[in-house]
């Protein structure tokens, strides 16, 4: 059984993860990775906070004589001893064993290594003394637990998890730390005594995630418009200036992210690989871009209904990042927000915000129409005019089913319940046609609904409506 701590909310599979290497037998190495501001000092501090026995947080841009006179002074406060500087981090290490070798007892210990990669300056040797200090000494005695954390995790799936060199298979347990659910940041908000209804809490997170550092930044008594305009559109707000801090502190030579970022964000439904080798003009490594950004949570790669891998679709699905390019860059002003949550802009845009949450949250949507047991894969679907099929159409979410059905998804954002017109019954019936011709299948197509506040029960509802779902059972 997991022991939670009342001031950890979430993470529930990952304390689970945490308990078990408590409980192991043997030395274990955890990596662990994710976003910057998602909470992973946070998570290792509270939960390991009775068995930490030594941390230590590398310095953005620190020097190595810089690195090892912080070394010193954390070493000093965990032993309560004077210890001289080191010279190099196989002395540190050693120092550090020297400790260690001596605390007493046989529980569990944890020692904490938190952002590794500017630890791992350049020419400082220290992944070569992180591995011989593990190898001589630490996976040798298993009452040790080695926590290594850092927030770029293209640096650490390449440098330690599939490093070919000193710490190949040296890994035993790896953990990447997601955003929040919209159930955990509803928690987490509860937590802080933030009481808003469904419709403001998604609001919230079309701004910013699931992200615990962001999420805090909302006040008692707040409403989400006024929370989005305090943290995004006042000059000292967090996530004024958040994106141009976000990127360089995940990548290295992150321009080239960003470039792939920006334009992704001007297509909703993604693009194809071939479609952004046509625009990608940093320069080479495109792949490898794209598997970070894959890696760290900001894009989301589809394999389209009825197509090969090679027609993978490439989607931004950064809650924050969408929204900085389309409503903070460049926008001048207090307030700005406040006067533009309204507009037909506005909800235009949040119904490709909902989309996006929505593919996050599949298990809910399943489980609330019913098929949570059958197997299912799911895209958006897309069907550009051409010369057979003349007439085009668009899918929000396609969830395509074992037992030879399919879910066509439309997902409205509103105000109030939504209301399926004349002209729109019009579309809907043509875009479900489109659809079986285009794919020609023999499966059952259901036309379903997801909304904020549900269907208006009129003629055109009840005739095209093979199910209709709301926001709330995506807090489940």
């Amino acid at each position: 059984m997991a022991t939670y701590n009342m001031k950890l909310i979430g993470r529930d599979s990952e304390i689970l993860e945490l308990n078990r290497l408590l409980t192991s037998d043997r030395a274990e190495f955890l990596a662990l990775y994710g976003r910057r501001r998602i909470g992973k000092t946070f998570l290792i501090e509270q939960h390991f906070r009775k068995q930490l026995c030594f941390q230590l947080v590398g310095l953005q841009d620190g020097r190595l004589h810089e690195q090892l006179g912080n070394f010193q002074q954390a070493l000093g406060k965990w032993s309560g001893k004077q210890h001289r500087c080191p010279g190099s981090w196989q002395e540190a290490f050693q120092q550090l064993e020297d400790y260690l070798s001596v605390l007493p007892g046989k529980s569990k210990r944890v020692v904490f290594l938190d952002e590794l990669p500017w630890l791992a300056s350049p020419r400082s040797r220290f992944l070569q003394a992180l591995d011989h200090f593990w190898n001589r000494f630490l996976s040798k005695e298993p009452r040790f637990i080695l926590v290594i954390c850092g927030s770029a995790a293209s640096w650490m799936i390449a440098k330690v998890i599939d490093q070919k060199g000193g710490l190949h298979n040296r890994v035993t347990a790896r953990m990447r730390l997601n955003p929040f659910t919209l159930a955990e940041s509803a928690r987490f908000l509860q937590a802080q005594k933030v009481r808003l209804t469904p419709y403001d809490q998604l609001m919230l997170a079309m701004v910013m995630g699931g992200v615990p550092h962001y999420l805090k930044e909302v006040q008692p008594g707040q409403s989400a418009v006024l929370a989005i305009d305090h943290c995004c559109f006042r000059r000292d707000g967090l996530l004024r200036d958040e994106f141009k801090r976000l990127y360089r502190s995940l990548f290295d030579h992150h321009d080239r992210h960003v470039q792939i970022v920006r334009e992704l964000a001007k297509h909703p439904h993604g693009l194809t690989r071939r479609d952004l080798t046509k625009i990608y003009k940093t320069g080479g490594r495109l792949t490898d871009t794209l598997e970070e950004l894959d890696e760290a949570g900001f894009i989301r790669i589809e394999r389209p209904f009825g197509k090969t891998q090679r027609d993978a679709i490439y989607r931004l699905e950064d809650e924050y990042s969408l929204f900085y390019l389309k409503w903070i860059e460049g926008k001048p002003g207090t307030g700005s927000f406040a006067t533009k949550f309204n507009t037909p802009a506005w909800r235009a845009w949040s119904g490709y915000a909902l989309e996006s949450l929505a593919l996050k949250h599949l298990p809910q949507i399943k489980t609330e129409l019913g098929i949570a047991q059958i197997e299912t894969v799911h895209c958006s679907w897309v069907h550009r005019p051409n010369r057979t099929f003349p007439d085009g159409a668009q899918v929000d979410l396609l969830i395509d089913r074992a037992d030879r059905s399919i879910n066509l998804i439309e997902i409205k954002f509103s105000v109030g319940p939504f209301t399926v017109t004349k002209p729109y019954a019009d579309e809907l019936r043509r875009k479900v046609q489109v659809f079986k011709d285009v794919t020609a299948t023999k499966k059952n197509v259901f036309l379903t609904f997801l909304t904020t506040h549900g269907l208006t029960q009129n003629a055109y509802a009840k005739e095209l409506a093979d199910a209709s779902i709301t926001i709330e059972c995506l807090f489940k």
